[in-house]
């Protein structure tokens, strides 16, 4: 009960909030420019299905190609923390360090 309470109180303080700032003429405008806008982008892609679908195809190959340079730069930075322990450990163990 209480997880919704919180999620009712944060959607109308976001509805109130957005509501408030309209009172100002240059955020209705922009608001109204950034409408129109996506009223044309969604008619194009309704009306340009495959377009859409290329488009989706292409950012989820980008972010593929993100994850995949990340984790490998993490796996990178891992091996070389596990080298470097593994020469501190070795020193400790043949007395080279006290």
């Amino acid at each position: 009960m209480g997880k919704r309470k919180i999620i009712l109180g944060v959607v109308a303080g976001a509805v109130a909030g957005g509501a408030i700032s309209l009172l100002d003429k240059e955020a209705r405008s922009y608001a109204c420019g950034k409408a129109k806008e996506m009223k044309a982008a969604s008619s194009y892609y309704i009306s340009n299905p495959s377009e859409a679908v290329q488009g989706l195809q292409g950012s989820v190959n980008k972010v593929n190609q993100v994850f995949e340079s990340g984790s490998a730069n993490a796996m990178n930075a891992l091996e070389q923390v596990e080298q470097t322990l593994d020469k501190v450990t070795n020193k400790f163990s043949n007395g080279e360090i006290e």
